[in-house]
């Protein structure tokens, strides 16, 4: 088995690797490893790793048969690494195992000073789960106050809801959230995307060779 600094190991356990370790693998060879982000459009189109590949959560399980056949190295990404860590299950599970998890996200990558290519800034997937939750908590509780009780029942969902996901490590709110426009926004044709993934060539490019020229967005 290699070293990290080199190659990812295969290791059936779930594993995390550091930004700056991807960035040494990429620099040494861009060919050795695949990023794959499964953030919404939304928030990969704000910013994204150069080179790395657009495959939402909420459609990642679909297509798993397919990334299942590629032999190169895989990193998962996504804002803060808990969707990633999610995406890495859903891949073991149809048997890969080249698969590592980036160490705290675009976040990390960012606090690191990493380059990204950005676009149209637009607030990440836990940012509005937040604020929806918030939002939904105390309007109950100032619907309970002023104008009847059983509006506590709200808050009492909401925060329920809270706990149920803290439990389970899912998001329902998130997934809800993740299929408004606003976070569809410039999505890409997820099909073209894989393609490109396994072949570890431009959307552009996988595009082109079957005539669809508008995929939507790019590496």
């Amino acid at each position: 088995m290699t070293n990290e600094s080199s190659v990812l190991p295969v290791s059936t356990a779930t594993g995390r690797i550091s930004p700056v370790a991807v960035a040494r693998l990429l620099q040494a060879d861009a060919g050795s490893v695949r990023l794959l982000d499964v953030r919404t459009p939304g928030e990969y189109s704000t910013a994204h790793i150069p080179g790395s590949y657009n495959v939402p959560i909420d459609v990642l399980p679909e297509h798993a048969p397919e990334i299942r056949s590629l032999q190169t190295p895989v990193v998962l990404i996504c804002q803060s690494g808990q969707r990633a860590d999610r995406a890495d299950a859903v891949l073991r599970t149809s048997g890969m195992r080249q698969l590592r998890v980036l160490d705290g996200g675009m976040r990390g990558w960012l606090a690191v000073g990493l380059p990204v290519n950005r676009g149209h800034e637009r607030m990440s997937l836990e940012r509005q789960v937040r604020i929806a939750a918030g939002l939904l908590s105390a309007t109950g509780a100032f619907l309970a106050l002023l104008i009847s009780p059983w509006f506590a029942a709200i808050p009492a969902f909401v925060g329920s809801g809270l706990v149920f996901s803290g439990v389970t490590d899912t998001c329902t709110m998130g997934m809800l959230l993740a299929r408004l426009p606003y976070n569809r926004a410039s999505a890409c044709d997820v099909a073209i995307v894989v393609q490109a993934l396994r072949a570890g060539q431009s959307v552009e490019s996988a595009g082109s060779t079957t005539g669809r020229t508008n995929v939507g967005c790019c590496r």
